[in-house]
């Protein structure tokens, strides 16, 4: 149903007890020369690869090569020579060390990534200027792809062979012979299932590619299904069983329980499973297992049309015969609340990791405004309750918590409930005018140039890229984009600013002018 005639497509199965009991492909994987898709067409699996990295580095551990408490500049002097925290390989596979994400540093200096043909070294080039981390090592898990690709780095320090040719050893030894990851965009073997995007029509691109380790690995779902098999104990390998075994547990010391050795943790619909997601441009790419019932579902796509974290999950209804989300989630408010004036719901609020809305009023009619997103138009359904004006499952509930801020709480059918906090701020006395001056970091060689426009709202350009709109929603705290800027404003003119996004905190911006 998701794949459209004349369409690339999917390749998707299912492994139960160790036995392939689904397997079905559609669509092409090249639409140029209308090759269709076989068991044994490559796709990039991007970031499900994560899970073969942390096999390599369990094969060392059983060899006695590396520990998992070594500190990774044992290996890697070059890196954080001024952090003191030790930072270990067991911090890099379950995301815990506070390294930055490289792409999100990448796009801070403009870069749009997929264009260059960047290696894991001018990875480590990049980490190599990088003085201050996100975090403590081991004080909060932050998923960062930048782990991934210094777990290479490792491999190749211990074992004096490329990460490529390591790991295609036991892939050999597995039986996946057409799983690699790949270094060298001109060398891949195909055959490939091209990319395609569709904003009108079917729309491809060059893969030009050379970073691996945290992704850029091809596979096949005919490999992938025999990995699901040896996972089952029912296919041979020339691993050992209680390195497979452990590959599918959490990390030996982990101080957090939803990832592993490249690999998530979780519940659906009140099964325990694991699960990871891997996305590259439209290349895109699932598995979930289900330990307690023996089964594994796969699935690879190349079309940017199709979404395989919900498709998979959707055969995992059907196999288990599960109801809808609603199901198994709290959609709406128990009950209707105190009544909330519109002028009291007017405001910013924010969740502690700064997703952010923005409830804004205009010709007496409420509206929500959230980054990256079309306006929604609001109407009141009960006191103290909003929902969509065009989809009125999406609710808004208003209340005050127990320290007489006001709140909202999100409801949706697909989704479980989530609360923002108001922002409130004493503005008196502040001077707007003297955040506006020109901010460096040192660690990427990025500038940030801020002009005041007006009711709390700034001018910002950040490096080359285009001048953007910031937004001031507390003296501390501005809001750019899919940015947040921490300031410093103990003093009359600010010298610090502290940017985050999504998979990088803190990055200090110090005024040059």
């Amino acid at each position: 149903q998701d794949v459209p005639n004349g369409a690339p497509g999917i390749a998707t199965g299912i492994v139960l007890n160790g036995k392939i009991v689904y397997q079905k492909v559609a669509g092409f994987a090249d639409l140029t020369d209308s090759t269709i898709i076989t068991k044994d067409t490559r796709f990039n699996i991007a970031s499900n690869g994560k899970q073969f990295t942390a096999l390599a580095i369990l094969v060392l551990i059983d060899e006695k090569k590396i520990s998992l408490t070594d500190d990774i500049r044992k290996y890697l002097p070059a890196i954080y020579p001024k952090v003191n925290s030790k930072i270990t390989i067991e911090n890099l596979l379950n995301h815990t060390s506070g390294i930055r994400d490289v792409y999100d540093l990448w796009s801070l200096q403009g870069y749009t990534w997929w264009e260059k043909s960047f290696s894991n070294k001018d990875v480590l080039k990049l980490i190599e200027k990088q003085e201050e981390l996100s975090f403590l090592p081991n004080s909060k898990h932050l998923y960062s792809n930048t782990n991934y690709i210094l777990l290479t780095a490792i491999v190749e320090k211990v074992t004096g062979k490329s990460f490529v040719a390591f790991t295609n050893e036991f892939f050999k030894k597995m039986n996946m012979p057409n799983t690699s990851f790949e270094d060298d965009y001109t060398k891949i073997k195909g055959p490939i299932a091209r990319a395609y995007f569709n904003f009108g029509t079917w729309t491809t691109y060059n893969w030009v590619w050379n970073v691996c380790g945290d992704g850029n690995i091809f596979s096949t779902l005919a490999d992938q299904l025999q990995w699901e098999q040896i996972l089952h104990g029912k296919s041979k390998s020339k691993i050992k069983k209680q390195i497979l075994e452990k590959s599918q547990q959490l990390t030996d010391k982990s101080t957090i329980k939803n990832y592993g050795y490249g690999l998530e943790f979780g519940i659906y619909k009140g099964l325990d499973y694991k699960y990871h997601e891997g996305a590259t441009g439209a290349w895109k790419a699932t598995v979930i297992r289900f330990p307690k019932k023996n089964i594994s579902i796969v699935t690879l796509t190349n079309t940017g049309k199709a979404t395989p974290n919900t498709q998979t999950r959707q055969m995992a209804d059907v196999v288990f015969d599960l109801k809808t989300n609603s199901t198994y989630l709290v959609t709406k408010p128990d009950k209707v609340g105190n009544f909330i004036s519109d002028e009291d719901m007017v405001g910013t609020y924010q969740t502690e990791d700064n997703f952010t809305f923005q409830f804004e009023k205009r010709d007496s009619i409420l509206y929500l405004k959230r980054i990256g997103r079309n306006d929604v138009q609001l109407e009141r359904e009960a006191d103290n309750i909003l929902h969509q004006t065009y989809d009125p499952d999406f609710k808004q509930e208003f209340k005050r918590n127990d320290k007489g801020e006001m709140t909202v709480t999100a409801y949706y059918i697909s989704h479980s409930p989530y609360t923002l906090t108001k922002a409130v701020s004493n503005w008196a006395g502040y001077n707007y005018q003297a955040l506006n001056g020109k901010y460096l970091n040192t660690e990427t060689n990025v500038t940030i140039e801020i002009k005041f426009s007006g009711d709390k709202n700034y001018d910002v350009k950040i490096g080359n890229q285009d001048s953007t709109k910031g937004l001031l929603i507390s003296p501390t705290k501005m809001l750019v984009d899919f940015y947040v800027f921490n300031i410093d404003n103990s003093i009359t003119t600010p010298n610090t600013i502290l940017l985050s996004s999504d998979r990088v905190q803190q990055v200090k911006f110090v005024r040059v002018n």
